[in-house]
């Protein structure tokens, strides 16, 4: 039985197709139009996993879609009928959308794929839940998911045993936790949906000094973690911004422009909201503790990509293990959607996960053989070299280890939103200059940005403080305490300054506070990646890679051979890895580039 789940039309669209149950492909539409964050119709997604289940639409015995329209529908009527006139723009500009496609899911599904039967829908949140219960490694698990707002939720939780999902209660909108910290994301300049994880990698720079002025003037927490908002100072219910003059006022000053210097004072909110999004979502986890009794803990939802909270769930709070969904956005309810239909609607048992995630990786995306990377090479007339299969982990871990920056491309895509390997940007953790060289010349980015470790997973612990895996880049762990090395006074030094200060002895993937966003990597999962570490530790005695997603900034992660090429080219990348052929810059013929390629993107 195939089961087709769609998500779209808000953000991050994306297709999973599952089989008697079993996760067959999954992929975000972005990464076939090239556009970041695509929200509309995943065409390309769902055509990939159409061709990857060898089936057509007319096949599928059920579509399933992540939300139910009429019901968001109904709370964007109440919420503009509240503030009215006053929110007219938003609401004109946000309905002819509605009124030609997001009311008419089935219609839609139909006329996109050819698609004849019933379109089954899930709620929002019942998506994440399913999407963060089922594939996870535990029997039996208690749920949180939390997001800015799906329908009416904002954050649910309830627990999962077997087949059965049992939601309990839910916080409803505007008092939402994700669109608080969305709010202080387009405060201090970076774009909604898509900066918050920038607002959180800007926050050790700062220093918590606004903590009290949130908690006593925009939010209310109470002891079981549900919050309510202050709304006089936000503008999301009718108007076009996140906040309004008043919370301006508060600030003492405009939101950060886009683009333009970050000053202390952003760093300082910055490190103000990440805390208060902590305490909160600490409280929840403990709340939920409470109320299921259960020793594990299931998450999803936008807000459980905030790695530094669930890293303190899992070192502060109640539970023994937790699992996180890793495309734990909009993308990963589509996978949740089919899965609830499989598990839910039909009433399918769930087979004894026996301790292994579903996922297995998340590599879930489409893959490309030697043969169609050699054919698009030759026939572009770009020079290559093939790799021994015996000797190819150590030529790259040799490239790595010289100091030169790889893009790596092997295996099937990942789904979700970090590159884990498959479709990633490969560096030598050891050289001071690596964070500064690969954010400014090779990602075209903010250069406070840090870069993620991936670590042998059986030598995790000699590297961090951790215990456990962290196979989806979803946790933080510190650095063990004898690799540290001491730092000055950050207070009066300037954020420049403070990035080249030496903090470890794997400098490229230390954050200013001794944190790391860790990827453990699994032999199992992802035997190649794991070799080529194990090849460099062998090389250099560190069983650590620096690892970013191959793109530029504004674009989403590569998914083709010319994805590769074209990114490759377009940076001072100096090698490029594409299945077992190699790729090294000065060997290729020059580049030519139509236009201001970067001005077209859409810097997030």
């Amino acid at each position: 039985m195939d089961i087709l789940g769609i998500s779209c039309f808000y953000h991050d669209s994306a297709a999973c197709l599952v089989r008697d149950g079993r996760i067959l492909a999954a992929a975000q539409e972005e990464r076939f139009t090239r556009k970041k964050h695509d929200p509309r119709f995943p065409e390309g997604a769902i055509k990939y996993c159409l061709e990857e289940g060898g089936i057509a639409a007319r096949d599928l015995d059920y579509a399933v879609f992540y939300d139910k329209p009429f019901l968001t529908f109904e709370r964007l009527l109440m919420s503009y009928l509240t503030v009215a006139p006053k929110g007219l723009r938003s609401w004109l500009e946000a309905m002819p959308l509605w009124l030609g496609k997001k009311l008419y899911i089935p219609k839609v599904i139909q006329q996109e794929t050819g698609y004849e039967g019933d379109v089954l829908f899930t709620e929002h949140h019942e998506a994440h839940a399913a999407s963060a219960f089922y594939p996870s490694p535990f029997d039996e698990a208690a749920i949180l998911t939390l997001d800015g707002v799906g329908e009416w939720a904002t954050a649910s939780y309830g627990f999962g045993k077997g087949k059965d999902i049992t939601l309990i209660k839910e916080l409803h909108f505007p008092d939402s936790l994700g669109l608080l910290y969305s709010a202080f994301t387009y405060f201090t300049g970076f774009r909604v949906n898509s900066g918050e994880y920038k607002l959180m990698g800007l926050a050790p720079y700062g220093v918590p000094q606004y903590k009290d002025l949130i908690l006593s003037e925009l939010i209310d927490i109470k002891e079981d973690g549900s919050i309510r908002l202050n709304l006089s100072y936000f503008d999301f219910l009718g108007g076009l911004r996140m906040t309004n003059r008043r919370f301006s006022r508060l600030f003492k000053g405009p939101p950060r422009k886009p683009e333009t210097e970050i000053t202390q004072r952003e760093m300082d909110i910055a490190a103000s909201i990440q805390v208060v999004t902590e305490d909160v979502v600490l409280k929840m986890a403990q709340h939920v503790h409470n109320e299921t009794g259960l020793k594990n803990l299931c998450l999803a939802g936008g807000v459980a990509l905030n790695c530094v909270a669930n890293g303190r769930i899992l070192r502060e709070g109640p539970f023994e293990n937790i699992w996180i969904q890793p495309a734990a956005g909009d993308a990963g309810g589509a996978m949740g959607a089919a899965l609830s239909v499989w598990h839910r609607y039909l009433g399918n048992e769930r087979p004894d996960p026996k301790g292994y995630d579903t996922p297995r990786g998340s590599y879930l995306g489409p893959s490309f053989s030697n043969e169609e990377i050699k054919v698009f090479l030759d026939e572009k007339g770009y020079a290559y070299h093939d790799l021994d299969s015996g000797g190819r982990a150590g030529v790259i871990a040799e490239q790595i280890a010289e100091g030169r920056i790889v893009g790596y491309m092997a295996g099937r895509m990942e789904f979700g939103p970090r590159a884990l390997g498959a479709r990633s940007i490969l560096g030598d953790p050891r050289r001071q200059d690596t964070q500064t060289v690969m954010n400014l010349k090779i990602k075209y980015r903010e250069s406070f940005r840090p870069f993620a470790p991936s670590v042998l997973e059986e030598k995790a612990s000699e590297y961090f403080e951790t215990d456990r895996p962290s196979p989806y880049m979803l946790m933080v762990a510190d650095i063990q305490k004898d690799r540290r090395l001491p730092q000055p006074s950050g207070e009066e030094m300037p954020m420049m300054e403070r990035l080249k200060v030496k903090r470890s002895d794997i400098p490229a993937v230390t954050h200013l506070d001794y944190s790391a966003r860790l990827q453990t990597v699994n032999q199992e999962y992802k035997p190649d990646y794991h070799e080529v570490i194990s090849e460099f530790e062998k090389l250099t005695g560190c069983a650590v890679i620096v690892n970013t997603s191959f793109n530029v900034r504004g674009e989403p992660i590569i998914c083709t051979p010319e994805d590769a090429y074209r990114c490759f080219m377009r940076t001072e990348m100096d090698v490029l890895v594409m299945e077992d052929c190699i790729l090294f810059k000065e060997e290729q013929p020059a580049w030519e580039e139509k236009g201001d390629w970067r001005s077209e993107l859409e810097l997030d």
